[in-house]
């Protein structure tokens, strides 16, 4: 298997946008008419995914419904159900219509202390609903000046697979995400990118076996813009992209999804 045998994968991470239900789904309407081609309503050989905040999840749902666009969350818990006041379990985002969620992005761990375990855990209640996590790792400028940043990053590996098993990885993404290039406008350079997605997919083939490793796609996300994206995802080993300020315009959203064709 090489590149060109993994499907490109992007998916827009809305964070808390839009301000309502109804412009969230305005913002769906725009990203499915920006994508919609003569093939359908995304480019071939990618797939799509938005992942609005948990009250929009229902309202965006119904509208790219019928498309090849795919619904995601932006987090969950790691429990099924109980007294967790505040929580949503992956069981309920299956039924308001997910197919996939994000789990550990730098934010929640930066503002809401979650650590490796704790996505670990997250990892394996998706999994076991049948819903594909979008793992996030990523090390912090502070870490990345200090020369840390693969140290940290596999670190981030290691405890958030921890306990997997080859067939799981399978439904797995994984997206590197530095801290420092987050909302900030600062990106990492196409061969910084590859430099870490080769560390990381090298550290999951060691783990879990070639095989696993040559599949597994690898998402960058950091300040992805239009202008970026086709740089990016022209190294061999960036499989797509997480993309957050970008996503909430559906022509620039568009044009990263074709930034992201294999050639």
């Amino acid at each position: 298997m090489t590149s060109r045998d993994r499907t490109p994968l992007v998916c827009g991470n809305w964070k808390m946008h839009p301000a309502s239900n109804a412009l969230a789904e305005s913002l769906a309407r725009d990203v499915v008419a920006n994508l919609r081609s003569a093939e359908g309503s995304s480019p071939p050989g990618v797939e799509v995914a938005v992942a609005p905040v948990f009250t929009a999840l229902v309202s965006v749902a119904k509208v790219i419904a019928g498309t090849t666009v795919m619904l995601s969350a932006q987090n969950t818990c790691s429990e099924e159900k109980g007294a967790y006041t505040g929580d949503v379990a992956p069981s309920m985002l299956l039924d308001a219509g997910c197919a996939m969620c994000i789990v550990g992005h730098s934010e929640r761990r930066q503002y809401y202390a979650e650590t490796d375990a704790g996505v670990s855990k997250k990892r394996q209640a998706l999994l076991a609903v049948g819903l594909r996590p979008i793992v996030c790792v990523g090390e912090t400028g502070a870490e990345r000046d200090a020369g840390r940043a693969q140290a940290i990053v596999l670190r981030q590996i290691d405890g958030c697979f921890d306990g997997a098993d080859a067939a799981s990885l399978a439904r797995c993404v994984i997206a590197y995400e530095p801290v420092w290039a987050i909302g900030t406008g600062k990106v990492a350079t196409p061969e910084d990118a590859q430099e870490m997605h080769s560390a990381i997919r090298a550290r999951i083939a060691e783990k879990f076996g070639e095989k696993v490793g040559t599949a597994m796609r690898i998402l960058y996300g950091g300040s992805v813009k239009a202008e970026n994206a086709a740089d990016l995802m022209a190294e061999p080993d960036v499989d797509g992209a997480l993309v957050g300020g970008a996503s909430l315009d559906g022509k620039s959203f568009a044009a990263i999804v074709r930034a992201a064709v294999r050639p």
